[in-house]
Protein backbone atom coordinates (compact mmCIF):
# COMPACT_ATOMS: atom_id res chain seq x y z
CA UNK A 1 0.00 0.00 0.00
CA UNK A 2 1.84 2.72 -1.03
CA UNK A 3 0.92 6.48 -0.69
CA UNK A 4 -0.76 6.69 -4.04
CA UNK A 5 -3.14 4.06 -2.78
CA UNK A 6 -4.18 5.57 0.03
CA UNK A 7 -4.40 9.06 -1.43
CA UNK A 8 -6.44 7.95 -4.84
CA UNK A 9 -8.89 6.02 -1.94
CA UNK A 10 -9.26 8.47 0.87
CA UNK A 11 -9.19 12.00 -0.95
CA UNK A 12 -12.75 11.69 -2.28
CA UNK A 13 -13.79 11.12 1.72
CA UNK A 14 -11.26 13.72 2.92
CA UNK A 15 -12.82 16.42 0.48
CA UNK A 16 -16.56 15.68 1.22
CA UNK A 17 -15.48 15.89 5.15
CA UNK A 18 -14.14 19.28 4.23
CA UNK A 19 -17.01 20.34 2.43
CA UNK A 20 -19.35 18.93 5.12
CA UNK A 21 -16.91 20.88 7.87
CA UNK A 22 -18.02 23.84 5.26
CA UNK A 23 -21.25 24.06 4.75
CA UNK A 24 -21.84 22.89 8.33
CA UNK A 25 -19.54 26.36 9.93
CA UNK A 26 -20.07 28.71 6.85
CA UNK A 27 -24.18 29.60 7.99
CA UNK A 28 -22.61 30.32 11.81
CA UNK A 29 -19.39 32.65 10.44
CA UNK A 30 -21.83 34.14 8.01
CA UNK A 31 -24.50 34.95 10.59
CA UNK A 32 -22.22 36.15 12.87
CA UNK A 33 -20.34 38.55 10.25
CA UNK A 34 -23.91 40.07 8.61
CA UNK A 35 -26.59 39.54 11.05
CA UNK A 36 -27.29 42.63 13.20
CA UNK A 37 -26.41 41.33 16.79
CA UNK A 38 -28.87 43.09 19.62
CA UNK A 39 -29.48 40.45 22.22
CA UNK A 40 -32.70 41.59 24.94
CA UNK A 41 -34.02 39.68 27.37
CA UNK A 42 -36.71 38.05 25.36
CA UNK A 43 -34.19 36.78 22.82
CA UNK A 44 -32.37 34.91 25.32
CA UNK A 45 -34.80 33.84 27.04
CA UNK A 46 -35.36 30.13 27.47
CA UNK A 47 -38.62 28.78 25.42
CA UNK A 48 -37.57 25.14 24.48
CA UNK A 49 -38.84 23.80 27.88
CA UNK A 50 -41.48 25.72 28.92
CA UNK A 51 -39.73 26.98 32.35
CA UNK A 52 -37.14 28.57 33.30
CA UNK A 53 -33.49 26.49 32.93
CA UNK A 54 -31.54 27.86 36.21
CA UNK A 55 -34.06 27.85 38.76
CA UNK A 56 -34.42 24.65 41.89
CA UNK A 57 -33.63 21.26 39.53
CA UNK A 58 -36.21 19.52 42.12
CA UNK A 59 -38.55 21.79 40.79
CA UNK A 60 -41.97 19.61 38.83
CA UNK A 61 -42.30 20.16 34.87
CA UNK A 62 -44.99 19.50 33.55
CA UNK A 63 -44.43 16.00 30.96
CA UNK A 64 -46.32 16.99 28.38
CA UNK A 65 -43.71 18.85 26.77
CA UNK A 66 -41.63 15.88 26.15
CA UNK A 67 -44.51 13.66 25.41
CA UNK A 68 -45.32 16.10 22.91
CA UNK A 69 -41.75 15.80 21.24
CA UNK A 70 -41.46 12.24 21.48
CA UNK A 71 -45.04 11.89 19.33
CA UNK A 72 -44.05 14.45 16.71
CA UNK A 73 -40.67 12.67 16.47
CA UNK A 74 -42.67 9.05 16.08
CA UNK A 75 -45.11 9.88 13.54
CA UNK A 76 -42.66 12.10 11.95
CA UNK A 77 -40.21 9.17 11.37
CA UNK A 78 -42.79 6.82 10.56
CA UNK A 79 -44.25 8.74 7.73
CA UNK A 80 -40.60 9.45 5.87
CA UNK A 81 -40.96 5.80 4.91
CA UNK A 82 -43.70 6.89 2.52
CA UNK A 83 -41.72 8.58 0.24
CA UNK A 84 -39.40 5.88 -1.16
CA UNK A 85 -42.04 3.49 -0.88
CA UNK A 86 -43.69 6.33 -3.45
CA UNK A 87 -40.60 5.89 -5.42
CA UNK A 88 -40.51 2.05 -5.65
CA UNK A 89 -44.18 1.06 -5.78
CA UNK A 90 -44.35 0.18 -9.50
CA UNK A 91 -41.28 -2.18 -9.17
CA UNK A 92 -42.60 -3.63 -5.98
CA UNK A 93 -46.52 -4.55 -6.74
CA UNK A 94 -48.92 -5.15 -5.11
CA UNK A 95 -47.22 -7.07 -2.22
CA UNK A 96 -45.40 -3.40 -1.46
CA UNK A 97 -48.31 -1.76 -2.10
CA UNK A 98 -50.32 -4.03 0.78
CA UNK A 99 -47.29 -3.88 3.17
CA UNK A 100 -47.44 -0.29 3.12
CA UNK A 101 -51.29 -0.20 4.05
CA UNK A 102 -50.32 -2.35 7.10
CA UNK A 103 -47.69 0.02 8.50
CA UNK A 104 -49.98 3.12 7.74
CA UNK A 105 -52.79 0.78 9.57
CA UNK A 106 -50.55 0.37 12.18
CA UNK A 107 -49.36 3.94 12.26
CA UNK A 108 -52.95 4.83 12.27
CA UNK A 109 -53.24 2.64 15.66
CA UNK A 110 -50.85 4.23 17.50
CA UNK A 111 -52.27 7.84 16.59
CA UNK A 112 -55.60 6.77 17.93
CA UNK A 113 -54.71 5.55 20.78
CA UNK A 114 -52.26 8.27 21.86
CA UNK A 115 -55.43 10.68 20.74
CA UNK A 116 -57.62 8.76 23.27
CA UNK A 117 -54.74 8.76 26.16
CA UNK A 118 -55.17 11.79 25.77
CA UNK A 119 -51.62 13.08 24.52
CA UNK A 120 -52.50 15.25 21.73
CA UNK A 121 -54.49 17.70 24.82
CA UNK A 122 -52.55 20.43 25.62
CA UNK A 123 -54.58 21.28 28.51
Amino acid sequence: MGLDYLAANYLPIFIFVLIALGMGVAPLVMTVLVAEQRPDDEKLSAYECGFEAFEDARMHFDVRFYLVAILFVLFDLETVFLFPWAVVLDQIGIFGFIEMMLFLVVLLVGYIYAWNKGALQWE
